[in-house]
């Protein structure tokens, strides 16, 4: 059979082989496991089960194997117990694995087989059959299946021996038949008729159970699917997701890290490496880099690399390589691009994370979005010391804000990352217009109604606009700086506090808007407490040593009109600040903000977290 896909045909076949010759295979090293399937983890009963259905002729699902010799190559590993021979690997087996280690270790291995128990207490032992039991059709089959220690004996709770297998005569006594002789039984079960005399009756039972067990597995076939060599890698991962639903998701990081292994590279290694250049507390905004971030900016740079190296002969070309970061772009990145351009990320993450300081966003409890950090510190790295000037720094800002107040960056972000890196790398050296993402950016006023906790990018997005505009603390008098942010509890706390609104009637949905939250110390909050505003800032005053007036100077470096916070007249206050607020947005944006406020805006779906500020 075969399947289109992407353009190209890629075959596969699906054959019913033996199961016999399967695990015989696998016992070789023929068929092997790629690198990323993770360990054999079935316990006793699982495996107990497989073996009565197989026994009974009934079907334990499909093999998906991957034939090897075309050009994705994968690190490869023996299943559990395998002793390879010369033969290349000529197969991997990417769904069925479980099944196929189970069933080689109970009826191929010849040492204990080390599983566990429904409570994932480790067991060492071998399977037995009991030839009675297992022909007795008013019988579950199941039971007839038995595992007993690795020294063969049973012993009841008290430590007594209830059956006892330590020798081939107590086994034929028990008519207990090992697993591990399934096929190859001849010897066995001679021996067994002649332990007992040549009985008829126990000729018969070896019979019956030669023609109703034994043969069941002798012959038993299992459909096979196989994947032809020219499977490309991406196709390999989406099938084994699709295929392995009740398992560990396969992330596309560690089918890199599988596809690197063959060339003896250790990408989880040096992804470690990598991350490490971030780890202390000074670039604590990057402490949420997963590696497929990682991945996805050298992917980005990769990808730019190769399309402007075949513009320079080939312009305007419409086949020119795409820049993306795509799950496929990451599969196909080559390890020496890799190599080349992670290191040079790792210097992009760090230039992004002064940037974002900058921006008065210095951890990632109130970074608005952490997906902008993959395209910002993509651009930061091809533009290198042409960041430095203070045009190219107004247009990152710019294009920063635009992505934070515009809220493009929730969702599905591949497409615009690829877009923004060409597109602000252009216009930043003035070859280029302004990118899309700053064209298509809009902040409708009545969103500041709905922003009222901390898991939107708008709101974490208006806090850092009041920590930048040279808000001090209203008690200390000190900047709300990369200093103070540092040294002192510095959180967004309500100006005119929850509980005098909520005895003032005013709904939750007003006054926990950000219009009434601002950035404060825990300490200058706790002497706020639950006052009204003009009671609490003569208490400021005090607390402070100051007078009133350099508190209201204080409070005024917060767009706050401290007037208003001493007549506590929260409508009008509320009114004010929100013109304020839409004027720092729009100065951050690049662009004025109509400020009517008549329009109903719903808050995106999705972006609010039910968090206390407070």
């Amino acid at each position: 059979m075969s399947v289109e896909a992407s353009g190209a045909v890629e075959a596969f076949g699906i054959e019913k082989e033996f199961l016999r010759s399967l695990l015989t295979e696998a016992a070789s090293g023929r068929a092997q496991l790629p690198e990323f399937q993770r360990g054999w983890v079935w316990p006793m009963e699982n495996i107990r089960g497989l073996l009565a259905s197989i026994s009974l002729g009934y079907p334990v699902g499909t093999i998906m194997m991957l034939r090897t010799g075309g050009v994705v190559r994968f690190k490869e590993r023996l299943i559990e117990g395998a002793n390879p021979d010369p033969h290349r690997v000529e197969r991997l087996i990417l769904d069925g694995q479980q099944r196929l280690t189970s069933l080689f270790q109970a009826l191929l291995l010849t040492e204990p087989i080390n599983t566990q128990d429904a409570r994932k207490r480790k067991l060492s032992g071998w399977f037995y059959v009991g030839m009675k039991a297992a022909l007795d059709d008013s019988a579950d089959r199941e039971e007839a299946f038995s595992f007993v220690p690795a020294d063969r004996i049973v012993r009841t709770f008290r430590g007594d021996v209830a059956t006892d297998l330590s020798t081939p005569e107590l086994e034929y006594a028990a008519s207990m038949f090992p697993l591990g002789q399934i096929f190859e039984p001849d010897e066995w079960l001679d021996s067994y008729v002649e332990y007992w005399d040549f009985d008829k009756e126990r000729q018969k039972l070896r019979t019956d159970f030669r023609r109703t067990v034994l043969r069941q597995f002798d012959q038993y076939q299992v459909p096979v699917i196989e994947l032809g060599s020219a499977t490309p890698r991406q196709a390999v991962c989406q099938v084994f997701e699709k295929v392995n639903t009740g398992g560990v998701t396969l992330t596309v990081f560690e089918l890199l890290t599988a596809t690197y292994a063959a060339d003896e590279f250790d990408l989880r290694r040096d992804w470690l490496a990598q991350r490490k250049a971030w780890s202390s507390q000074t670039y604590r905004v990057l402490h949420e880099v997963t590696n497929t971030d990682f991945l996805q900016a050298v992917t980005l740079l990769a990808t730019n690399h190769a399309r402007n190296n075949y513009l320079v002969s080939n312009v305007e070309d419409e086949r020119a390589p795409r820049v993306g970061c795509r799950r496929a772009d990451i599969l196909n990145l080559p390890l020496a691009a890799y190599q080349r351009w992670a290191p040079a990320a790792t210097e992009g993450f760090k230039s992004a994370a002064r940037l974002l300081h900058q921006q008065y966003m210095f951890d990632t409890r109130y970074l608005p979005y952490g997906s902008q950090l993959i395209p910002l510190a993509a651009i930061l790295t091809i533009l290198g010391n042409e960041t430095t000037t203070v045009a190219a720094h107004q247009k990152l800002s710019r294009w920063l804000w635009c992505g934070v107040f515009g809220e493009l960056y929730g969702g599905t972000t591949e497409t615009r990352f690829a877009r923004d890196v060409p597109e602000v790398v252009a216009w930043i050296r003035g070859s280029g217009v302004e990118p899309r993402t700053v064209q298509e950016s809009q902040f409708a006023p009545g969103r500041l109604d709905t922003l009222r906790t901390r898991g939107s990018a708008a709101y974490k997005g208006i806090y850092a606009l009041l920590m930048k505009s040279a808000a001090v603390d209203w008690r200390s008098g000190e900047p709300v700086s990369v200093t103070s942010y540092f040294d002192e509890a510095v959180d967004i706390h309500h100006i005119f506090p929850r509980v005098w609104c909520e005895r003032e009637g005013i709904p939750d949905s007003v006054y926990n808007s950000i219009v009434n939250k601002t950035p404060l110390t825990a300490r200058t909050n706790r002497v706020i407490g639950g006052w009204a505003p003009s009671v609490y800032l003569p208490r400021l005053a005090n607390s402070a040593g100051v007078t009133e007036s350099v508190i209201e100077a204080n409070v005024s470096t917060h767009v706050v009109n401290p007037s208003l916070l001493q007549a506590d007249d929260f409508t009008a206050f509320m009114n004010d600040r929100r013109f304020a607020l839409l004027r720092l947005v729009g100065e951050a944006m690049g662009r004025p903000i109509e400020t009517t406020l008549t329009e109903d805006v719903d808050e995106p779906a999705g972006s609010e977290e039910d968090l206390e500020d407070e």
